[in-house]
């Protein structure tokens, strides 16, 4: 489709294609922040949910960041490893205590000023105005209903 001076015009916006653009941006960004902390969107994840949920069991963790029941449990594996996680009780068939360690916690502070600068360049004063307003809206979408 052509405008009146021959131009291509762009498509429609589709606010599905539009938000899947951003989110991809976004993880580029948040990939490369973290990279330099050894540290993926998803294993940030993982880490955080592990920090806000305490006693979190592998199901409730894998159902919370979209992976596998055993992709949890290799992910957790690979935190042990790293120092970054303790589970207190790592026998097969038995519920799992799963902590932060203080290097996990240090990690996580960290990270989480890097995605807080990704989010102020891509959401910030100094962003297009429609990201402003996407920003805005989000913030507004989920903030806690008992501070409205």
């Amino acid at each position: 489709m052509t405008s009146e001076n021959g131009r291509p015009r762009p498509p429609v916006a589709s606010t599905s294609i539009v938000v899947l653009s951003l989110a991809r941006r976004i993880e580029s960004e948040l990939n490369t922040v973290l990279a330099p902390l050894g540290l993926t969107v998803g294993r940030l994840g993982l880490l955080g949910h592990i920090a806000a949920v305490p006693g979190a069991s592998f199901s409730d963790l894998a159902r919370m960041s979209g992976i596998t029941v055993q992709s949890a449990h290799g992910a957790v594996k690979a935190l042990v490893a790293a120092g970054l996680v303790r589970d207190h009780n790592a026998r097969a068939g038995s519920a799992s205590t799963i902590e932060l360690t203080e290097q996990g916690h240090e990690l996580l502070d960290a990270a989480q000023r890097a995605v807080a600068e990704v989010d102020e360049r891509v959401f910030g004063p100094d962003s297009p105005r429609a990201h402003q307003r996407i920003g805005d809206a989000i913030r507004t979408a989920f903030a806690d209903p008992a501070t409205d």
